[in-house]
């Protein structure tokens, strides 16, 4: 797409171009000399408009975001010192008749024409809202977990190809607000949860090792430019996952649970959150060894306890229980998002636990003392609003300037008789019951922002829509790195084989991409199941659960069933060559799909 012989009174424009962004366009027109061009959508208020200057240039081709949903939006297109042009972008409701969110308390002068973006947790998609309360940018594929923005104005998000169940995605997108892709980094792990990016561009990235039978307990460094993975730290090499505390949603196979990750400079460290060991975890950048642990010293081995952890000081300290989203204040403070789930450690739930409806979660900040080894709790919010501030998992806090702070409660959940839930939010809905978030933005312990949304969303953060360099990058995007061998079932089921076609009881389907495929079917509870790929000789096999697991942390239920029969298996087409019959083992039968998959 070029500008053409478009002119500003004559503009080129695509609406939603790259189809996922959909309160976004494109324009394309030229000038007649190199001219900076700004471009304003035009609010409902004079305070809601958003407005962006593009470099000088003859030929332009200009993201547009910040469009309303369902509305006639007008948007301004102005040469510097020359002509201007209103147009006119007629854009469709995005949200089928739903308004996203209950209210937004703040001021135009104290929102400015910065919007809180949030990212899914469940089956609301990404969205991003003005002071107004009102719905300025839109993703309509589920890219999860946290948004940021990159330090050359590109967003960077996780990918909407999910690997493994139940969140376990295949990268991350490099992507303009306006939807184009222009990386999509592949990992053999996959991606979960949270990135850093890093002064030199490199990025940080939570990962899985799919060969292990433990998940969420590696971090990765990666190449910018390559998606090559430069480093690796592995969880376990620095903790003992037999001897760790456990927190109230703690299980074997997800014994860390990291959901966040942090670098300082300064102490050159990288700070993990393990909410299933209610800890954060500091450990040397270069050696990987264990430097502090902030949490309940309560169930961890004495010798543990004597050398890794704080001693509290001070008035009113409290330890966090289950948090999200550490981060490291300029001064080496740490805070986190304090989900205080059952409020003690699994030792100590016969006598602590704190039932949800006598509950709180708050944004909290400590500051720490490595010398001495002590903490003291400088700064809280949230308690006081007890259970209806309350979130089991997921959520934020930022950390902007001294005394500025977003406090983002996302995952509120109540039950289908209106009583604060038990459950995590993303089985809610499905028992019946309602979902809300609700971000708070504190100046000197004062309340200056307060957006009640629908539905549960796993992060917020505050930005504006376009970037300080923003401009849009045409041609092919880049897939950087590689996904991983999908891990094969050891054993082998005895079968019969006579050439029959899978039954459509069971409506299967086969989804293929370039790099993997996901093979979709219903089977009942407790059936025993196996796809197979098979070429001559050479087989290979994936065991598909049909068992109901207890799911004991969910931080985005974004593609849950709500029929637990559905299941979806992925397998990745790196390992494999040539043609292969895809094959289904149910019981003791071995069907036919008549399908045939080439890697």
């Amino acid at each position: 797409m070029t500008a053409g012989n478009y002119t500003i009174q004559n503009p080129l424009v695509k609406y939603n171009l790259y189809e996922v962004s959909p309160l976004s366009a494109v324009v394309c027109f030229e000038t007649k000399t190199e001219t900076p061009v700004t471009i304003t959508v035009l609010g409902k208020t004079k305070e809601a408009n958003i407005s962006h200057t593009f470099p000088k240039a003859k030929k332009h081709v200009l993201p547009v975001v910040g469009l309303y949903s369902n509305y006639a939006n007008k948007v301004e297109i102005r040469a510097y010192r020359g002509e201007s042009n209103v147009i006119t972008i007629d854009v469709p409701d995005v949200y089928n008749g739903e308004n996203p969110v209950y209210h937004m308390h703040t001021t135009p002068e104290y929102l400015q024409d910065n919007v809180i973006m949030v990212s899914p947790a469940g089956l609301q998609l990404s969205s991003a809202f003005d002071y107004a309360g009102d719905a300025r940018w839109h993703m309509n594929v589920a890219c999860v977990f946290d948004i940021k923005r990159l330090k050359n104005g590109n967003l960077i998000m996780g990918t909407h190809r999910l690997l493994k169940m139940p969140y376990y995605m295949s990268g991350l997108y490099e992507i303009s607000p306006c939807g184009k892709v222009y990386k999509e980094f592949r990992l053999p792990g996959g991606y979960h949860h949270d990135e850093f990016e890093m002064e030199d561009g490199n990025l940080l990235v939570l990962t899985d090792d799919l060969e292990s039978d433990t998940v969420e307990d590696m971090c990765v460094l990666i190449d910018r430019n390559t998606g090559e993975i430069l480093k690796t730290w592995d969880y376990k090499k620095f903790l003992n996952p037999e001897t760790v505390s456990h927190s109230g949603s703690w299980s074997e196979e997800d014994w860390f649970h990291n959901n966040a990750v942090w670098y300082d400079k300064n102490t050159n460290s990288l700070t993990f959150s393990g909410r299933h060991i209610d800890s954060m975890v500091n450990i040397d950048f270069d050696s990987g060894e264990l430097n502090w642990i902030i949490g309940d010293p309560a169930g961890w081995p004495q010798d543990m306890v004597d050398k890794y952890f704080f001693k509290p000081i001070g008035s009113n300290f409290g330890w966090q229980y289950e948090q999200h989203a550490n981060v490291i204040t300029p001064n080496g403070d740490v805070m986190c998002f304090d989900n205080h789930h059952y409020g003690c450690k699994q030792v100590d739930r016969d006598t602590k636990n704190l039932a949800a409806k006598d509950n709180y979660s708050r944004g909290v900040r400590y500051r720490i003392n490595t010398k001495d080894m002590t903490i003291e709790q400088v700064w809280e919010y949230g308690k006081d609003l007890g259970a209806e501030f309350f979130s089991p998992y997921i959520c934020n806090v930022e950390y902007y300037n001294e005394g500025h702070y977003m406090v983002h409660s996302g995952g509120i959940a109540y039950n289908k008789d209106g009583g604060v839930s038990e459950a995590l939010g993303a089985f809610e809905p499905m028992l019946g019951g309602s979902l809300e978030s609700i971000t708070m933005e504190i100046c000197d312990n004062k309340p200056m922002m307060r957006l009640h949304a629908k539905g549960n969303y796993y992060r917020a953060e505050k930005m504006k829509l376009y970037g300080e360099n923003e401009v849009l990058e045409l041609g092919e995007g880049e897939i950087l790195g590689e996904l991983g061998v999908t891990k094969e079932f050891e054993t082998q089921i005895p079968a019969e084989y006579n050439g029959e076609l899978l039954p459509d009881k069971y409506a299967a389907r086969i989804e293929e991409e370039i790099d993997r495929f996901t093979f979709h079917a219903t089977f009942e509870r407790g059936q025993v199941v196996m796809l197979m790929l098979e070429q001559g000789e050479e087989s290979h096999g994936y065991y598909i659960s049909t068992t109901a697991v207890p799911q004991l942390a969910m931080c985005c239920g974004s593609f849950l069933e709500s029929d637990e029969r559905v299941t979806k298996t992925n397998v990745n087409k790196v390992g494999l060559k040539g043609e292969y019959d895809i094959r289904v083992i149910v019981e003791d039968k071995k069907y036919d799909t008549g399908i045939k998959i080439r890697c």
